[in-house]
């Protein structure tokens, strides 16, 4: 008579957003990673002689090692489940000017102008870190904007989306109509390279596509 198997099987390493973004959760949702979320408390302050490029990875790996400090690690079936964070930040350079989320709409003015009728440069940096192994990087995606007049600019604004988006604009709504045309990746400008992130996750053993699955009050559940 067979016996039956006594073995347990390691859990699959569970995955932390570290930020509050719902645009980065549907982007996670939308290729079926299990993951829970927590937003941490990084300053956003570039340094002096930073680049846009050194400041928005620095950004990445420190929201990403906040978000592992602050994460509790659970146990299944007796053993204790592999946590992974993954940190990220965007912003827009145009005319070697980092856009960040525009502070008014005089600044926002402002932001629009340089970028009507121009191509401007989305930097999302991605770090994703188990405390002992971290795997990061930049993507940068090419942007082009249509000729925007002052009535379209004011007129976006009054919509509210811009407040809370880096580079004033999003591009996945109500913004898409500012785009003219875009060169590389679109879920980049979102907030979140999929294309690239899919291989951390591979090193990394986290799942995807597993649309059985759901978020629900931060557990991973079946």
């Amino acid at each position: 008579m067979p016996q039956p198997d006594t073995r347990q099987t390691t859990p699959a390493p569970r995955l932390l957003l570290a930020s509050g973004s719902p645009r980065r959760a549907e982007l996670l949702s939308q290729i079926g990673v299990p993951f829970f979320s927590a937003a941490t408390s990084v300053e956003e302050c570039r340094r002096p002689d930073e680049s846009g490029r050194e400041y928005v990875l620095r950004l990445a790996q420190e929201k990403a090692r906040a978000g592992l400090a602050q994460s509790e690690v659970g146990e299944w079936e007796g053993k204790r489940a592999a946590v992974w964070s993954l940190g990220a930040d965007t912003l827009g350079i145009v005319q070697d000017e980092v856009l960040e989320k525009p502070r008014d709409l005089a600044d926002f003015r402002r932001m629009m102008g340089l970028m009507s009728g121009a191509e401007h440069a989305v930097l999302t940096a991605i770090c994703l870190t188990d405390g002992d192994q971290s795997f990061s990087t930049v993507v940068e995606t090419r942007v082009r904007f249509r000729e925007l007049s002052d009535r379209l600019i004011e007129d976006y604004w009054n919509t509210g989306e811009p407040r809370d988006k880096a580079g004033g604009y999003g591009i996945q709504g109500k913004g898409a109509l500012l785009v003219a045309s875009i060169e590389g990746s679109y879920s980049n400008v979102v907030g979140l390279p999929l294309e690239t992130l899919s291989g951390f996750l591979e090193r990394a053993g986290i799942p995807f596509w597993q649309f059985d699955r759901r978020v629900d009050a931060g557990m991973i559940e079946e």
